[in-house]
C-alpha cells in the first residue's frame, strides 16, 4: 500500500515548467483581447465606420476593376479565348433552348393524353354497338336506309 502512495504522489506532482507562466499570460491576454473586440464589433460607431470604408474602397477601386476588365477582353480577344460575357450568353442559350424543349415535351404528353382518350372510348363503344340486341345497332341500320328486317 505505500507503494501505491508513493507511485500516485509522483504522478502527480509535474515536473517545472517555466513556460506555464507565459502560456497561462498569453491565454489571459488573449481572451482580454476577445472581448474587447467583441464588445467593440457590435457596436452601431463599428458598423457605420465599416461602412463608410468599405464605400470609399469601392468608389475608389471601380475605374482600377474597369480598366482591368478591359485589358482581359483584349486579351482574351487577342488569344481567341472566350470572355465571361461569352460564357453567359451561351448559358442564357442553352437555359432557353431547355425551356423550349420542356414546353414542347408538355405539349406532346397533352397531345398523347388526348389522342389515347378517344381512342380507348370509340373501342369500348364500338364493343357495346356490337353486341346482339343492342338499340344502337338498330339506329345505325335505320340510318344507313335498310331498316330492321
Amino acid at each position: 500500500m505505500g507503494e501505491e502512495q508513493a507511485a500516485q504522489g509522483k504522478a502527480q506532482e509535474k515536473p517545472y515548467d517555466p513556460m506555464n507562466a507565459f502560456r497561462d499570460v498569453r491565454d489571459t491576454y488573449l481572451d482580454a483581447w476577445a472581448k474587447a473586440m467583441v464588445e467593440t464589433v457590435n457596436t452601431d460607431a463599428y458598423a457605420q465606420t465599416t461602412g463608410i470604408m468599405l464605400d470609399t474602397y469601392l468608389s475608389a477601386s471601380s475605374p482600377f476593376r474597369e480598366a482591368v476588365e478591359k485589358a482581359m477582353l483584349r486579351v482574351l480577344e487577342q488569344l481567341s479565348m472566350p470572355s465571361r460575357a461569352d460564357f453567359i450568353g451561351l448559358a442564357e442559350r442553352a437555359t432557353n433552348i431547355e425551356m423550349r424543349l420542356d414546353d414542347m415535351d408538355a405539349k406532346l404528353d397533352r397531345i398523347e393524353k388526348l389522342l389515347t382518350k378517344p381512342v380507348s372510348a370509340q373501342r369500348a363503344g364500338k364493343r357495346i354497338a356490337t353486341e346482339p340486341g343492342h338499340p344502337n345497332k338498330q339506329n345505325k341500320s335505320k340510318q344507313n336506309g335498310r331498316g330492321a328486317r
